[in-house]
């Protein structure tokens, strides 16, 4: 079954049954064992082939030979149970090896993921601040362009303004000139006829004088006709001579009278005249003050324009600083999305990286997978190995569990007293407990810590709990100190699905693969007995007849217990009941739990005052190859141990306290002499030892459940339960037989 390096080859190992990938001791630790036995290796058929291995011996009575051939077999089992323990370590360190990887990574793949979170967060940020300052830009972009072109605008029509104001400057400045031309010829004008009003004044004075003159010379000339008159006659004479002068002086008198008509009219084409160019002078004087209008505001609308010259001249710098500004915030924008860019180039980067690093953890992912499936199959292997040893050897095997604590505990109690160990030979296994200081440490087959669930119990037991269908006797008894938890632990709490205990879970399942063996031809037939022992008195909890309570148990029936000599255990007058299903089981416990004693301690509200013992007996016919077995399941929840200074017990309490701690230092003095391995072992001292008789002496695979209190004040008790369970652990009992044979004409039912 071993290849040595003795024998020129190696084997390669049993392969894992995903992807057929092969272990050999490459991925081993070195074995310590190499020294005695070689390097050495193991296939699955190798393992198969070595649990299936049937020992074959020349003589049958030759003890030596089948002593040194079981050695043998033990020696290759032990080897095999090394091998796959270095490979469980292994499996063990490349686990822990993949899982600090995978936590590397996932931190790392964490911290990456923070890192893109806080670059993506700072990149949003930016290039929120970039869009909303590009937007504000482009608004006052836009602002200024607008501007701008109003600006523009204004500055065209400014130009256009300041052109036409040029223009009709230009032309105001010829008109001026003409009208100050036209201005200085009517001033000369005005001038010249103000010299001829002048000398028409003069002349006028003159014609004044002159006509005063003639006014004169004609009174003169009156007072010379009026002196010619009186001197007619001395003028007739003269008459003739003055006829000629009359004549000559009237013509000279019509042509002044004539003279003056002529002056006269021209006086009044003088004043016509000068009226006519009073009013042009008016006029040019109204011309003259609406071009001085005209001037001021022209010379306003050049200050106007000058103004808008500055101002254009601004708008121009403002243009300017403000193009500057575009190119600024151009520079700024381009340097923006440059940032933008290499954000994003290291964004892709950080992303291509968190890809990557996603694909590492998926394939380490996968690799722990693989690794944990080949540590499953590996343990699954492991405990097929252990429990193989075990029953070669014969022990009992022990688990521990450690209840939570609860309100009700003593004040300031944190569970620090008992702690795990996690070395990997410890793990899972071992249990420590400090008292005054002083650490014990107590190895077992499982260790169940405070928060394991009832499933996760079960799941340890399933196996054995298996074995009664294939023809096995199995028992499993819950052991420790009231109030830690036996009955939570074999019967769990009422009305709760999840809280299921081990033995509804364990008919649930034996029902289950029942209905599932019927394909393969196996029917089976069941029968429950369920007893309590109460004061080291038997009482049959499934009696449907008067239930009043005697010294002798029920009804006044004295039950009393047999074994035979294939090792079955009979209880005289005890009800069998037949079962089909599951939900008959339930009720029958139901009916069990209300009968069962049960009493209030100071320790333990709800304590039970006996020892419960629920029985299924099965019986197995193969049609297709009249194959027969039988099996017996045995679940027992024992009473708890008390101390009569913490219980408080009085009166029908202290005799039921009494009885209780007799009947376990009974099972006390029985596992010390199978430790021992007296000849003579006290089985007949109680009623309890003497029922376990053929679980705990006889060929049944036995299980202990040592149930503890994480409680400060209750170390003590805890102490004593754990050392008992070692005891119990080192116990060997003998291998465990299966009860099959061909099926006889006479099938009926044994209460084994």
């Amino acid at each position: 079954m071993v290849g040595t390096a003795n024998n020129g080859r190696m084997r390669h190992a049993f392969s894992v049954v995903n992807g057929e990938q092969e272990v050999g001791l490459n991925s081993a630790p070195p074995s310590n064992a190499g020294s005695e036995y070689g390097s050495f290796e193991f296939t699955r058929e190798d393992v198969y082939a070595l649990l299936c291995e049937r020992m074959k011996y020349k003589n049958k009575f030759n003890y030596k030979e089948r002593c040194e051939n079981m050695m043998d077999y033990i020696k290759r089992l032990r080897l095999c149970i090394k091998w796959f323990q270095e490979l469980e370590g292994s499996y063990l360190f490349e686990q822990e090896k993949l899982q600090n990887a995978l936590d590397f990574a996932e931190s790392r793949c964490a911290e990456m993921d923070l890192i893109v979170k806080n670059k993506e967060e700072e990149l949003n940020l930016i290039i929120v601040e970039l869009r909303k300052s590009l937007a504000s830009l482009q608004e006052k972009l836009s602002k200024e362009e607008s501007e701008k072109l109003a600006a523009m605008d204004s500055l065209a029509r400014e130009k256009e303004a300041r052109l036409t104001v040029e223009k009709s400057q230009a032309s105001l400045s010829e008109e001026l000139g003409k009208i100050q031309g036209e201005l200085q010829n009517a001033n000369q004008r005005i001038t010249s006829v103000s010299d001829m009003y002048k000398l028409l004044q003069e002349y006028n004075s003159s014609l004044q004088l002159y006509n005063s003159k003639l006014q004169t010379d004609l009174d003169t000339a009156h007072e010379t006709v009026k002196r010619g008159e009186k001197e007619k006659a001395a003028i007739v004479e003269n008459l003739s001579t003055l006829g000629g002068q009359y004549m000559s002086l009237q013509d000279q008198f019509n042509s002044c009278k004539a003279s003056v008509n002529d002056a006269a009219k021209q006086k009044d084409a003088l004043v016509k005249e000068v009226a006519s160019v009073r009013a042009e002078l008016q006029q040019v004087r109204e011309d003259r003050d609406q071009l001085q209008l005209q001037v001021q505001t022209l010379t306003a609308e050049v200050v106007n324009c000058e103004e808008l010259v500055i101002k254009s001249n601004e708008l121009k710098e403002r243009c300017v600083s403000q193009s500057n500004q575009l190119k600024t915030l151009q520079d700024q924008l381009d340097a923006a999305q440059n940032k933008l860019r290499v954000s994003d180039l290291s964004a892709f980067e950080a992303k291509t990286e968190f890809e990557e690093q996603k694909k590492l953890i998926c394939e380490l992912q996968n690799r722990l997978e693989d690794a944990e499936l080949k540590i499953v199959e590996g343990e699954t292997l492991r405990k097929k190995l252990h429990n193989t040893i075990l029953e070669l050897k014969g022990n009992i095997r022990v688990f521990c569990r450690v209840r939570p604590l609860l309100p009700e505990d003593s004040p300031g109690a944190d569970g620090k007293d008992v702690s795990y160990p996690t070395t990997t030979e410890a793990l899972g296994r071992g249990i420590d407990l400090t008292q005054n200081g002083q650490k014990y440490s107590f190895t077992f087959d499982k260790v169940f810590m405070p928060d394991s669930t009832q499933e996760d119990v079960f799941v340890e037991i399933s196996q054995l709990v298996q074995s009664a269908l294939d023809g096995y006797k199995v028992c499993i008894f819950a052991y420790g100190q009231t109030g830690s938890g036996k009955t939570y632990t074999m019967m769990g709490k009422p009305g709760n699905p999840e809280q299921k205990g081990l033995i509804p879970r364990s008919l649930e399942q034996i029902f289950q693969t029942r209905q599932s063996l019927q394909s393969q031809g196996w029917k089976y037939e069941m029968q429950v007995s369920m007893l309590e022992i109460y004061n080291e008195t038997i009482r049959d909890l499934l009696s449907t007849k008067d239930s009043s309570r005697t010294e002798y148990g029920s009804n006044g029936k004295q039950y009393t217990i047999k074994h035979d000599a294939n090792g079955n255990t009979h209880v005289s007058d005890l009800t069998v009941v037949d079962v089909c299903s599951s939900r008959e089981v339930s009720f029958l416990l139901d009916q069990a739990s209300h009968s069962r004693s049960v009493g209030k301690t100071q320790m333990n509200e709800q304590s039970s005052r006996s020892h419960f013992v629920f029985t299924l007996r099965i019986s197995g016919v193969n049609e297709n190859t009249e194959q027969q077995v039988q099996g017996v399941l045995n679940l027992i929840d024992l009473a708890g141990s008390e101390r009569l200074s913490k219980s408080g017990s009085t009166g029908d309490r202290l005799r039921e306290t009494q009885a209780i701690n007799k009947s376990l230092s009974s099972l006390s003095d029985v596992i010390f002499s199978l430790a021992k391995k007296e000849d003579h072992v006290p089985f007949r001292n109680s009623k309890l030892t003497y029922l376990l008789q053929p679980c705990l002496g006889g060929d049944s695979k036995t299980l202990m459940f040592v149930n503890i209190s994480p409680d400060h004040s209750s170390l003590g008790e805890s102490l004593c339960s754990l050392r008992f369970a070692s005891r119990v652990n080192a116990c060997e009992i003998g291998i465990p037989r299966r009860h099959a044979n061909m099926r006889s004409f006479d099938s009926r039912l044994s209460l084994g």
